[in-house]
C-alpha cells in the first residue's frame, strides 16, 4: 500500500515538472523584446542654401542610446526612449564643410558636444522629440508610422526655436559665396529637415 502511494506521489511530482518546463519554454517564444540599442538607424538632416533651396543632405554616424529603448513591440521600445548624437560624428560626403560645420555651427553654440533628447509617441501618427541643442531644449514635432519591423519619423527644425540663429550666421559667413545661386543671392535657411528609419 505504502509503495503505491509512493508511486502515485512520484508520478504527479514529474507530472507536475514536466508542464512547468512546458510553460517556461512557451513563456519565453513569446516574451519577443524589441530593443532600439540593436537596431539599424538610418538618420538624415536636410539644410538648405541659394535662394531656390538647394538641399544639402547629411547624416550622424553615431547614435547613443542612454536609457529605455526596450519594449514588447516597436512603438513601446522607441516611446520615451533617451538618446545623444555626437556632434563629431556629423558626415555630409564633404570634409571640408563637415569641418565648417563643426567649428563654425555647433562650435558657436554652448553646451552643444552633444545632441540629446526623448522620443515621445504622443498618438498613432504623431510625436515629437524633446531635443537639447545650444543649451535650450524644445520640441521637435514629428510624424511618424511603423510597417512591421521598422519605424520611421519625418520632422522639421526651426533653428531660431532653439536660439541657433547667431551660429547659422556664422556658418553663412564662411559658406557666403559657396551658398549663392544663379540669381547671385547668397542664402542659408533657418530650417532642417530631419528624418530616422530604424529597422528592428
Amino acid at each position: 500500500m505504502k509503495k503505491t502511494i509512493f508511486f502515485s506521489l512520484l508520478v504527479l511530482m514529474l507530472s507536475f515538472t514536466a508542464c512547468q518546463s512546458t510553460d517556461k519554454k512557451t513563456s519565453k517564444t513569446d516574451d519577443v523584446t524589441y530593443s532600439v540599442k540593436d537596431a539599424k538607424h538610418t538618420l538624415q538632416w536636410t539644410a538648405y542654401k541659394t535662394t531656390a533651396k538647394t538641399p544639402v543632405k547629411g547624416t550622424f554616424k553615431t547614435i547613443n542610446v542612454i536609457k529605455g529603448g526596450q519594449g514588447q513591440s516597436v512603438k513601446e521600445a522607441v516611446n520615451g526612449v533617451d538618446f545623444e548624437i555626437p556632434v563629431n560624428t556629423i558626415f555630409s560626403k564633404d570634409s571640408i564643410r563637415d569641418s565648417k560645420l563643426k567649428e563654425f555651427f555647433f562650435g558657436k553654440m554652448v553646451n552643444t558636444a552633444l545632441l540629446s533628447g526623448k522620443i515621445v509617441l504622443e498618438t498613432d501618427d504623431k510625436g515629437y522629440i524633446d531635443l537639447m541643442m545650444n543649451n535650450t531644449k524644445q520640441r521637435l514635432p514629428f510624424t511618424y508610422k511603423i510597417e512591421g519591423k521598422t519605424f520611421s519619423l519625418e520632422g522639421k527644425m526651426e533653428l531660431k526655436d532653439w536660439q541657433a540663429l547667431d551660429a547659422l550666421g556664422k556658418l553663412h559667413e564662411v559658406c557666403f559665396d559657396l551658398h549663392k545661386g544663379v540669381d547671385g543671392v547668397s542664402k542659408t535657411w533657418e530650417e532642417v529637415a530631419v528624418s530616422l528609419k530604424s529597422e528592428f
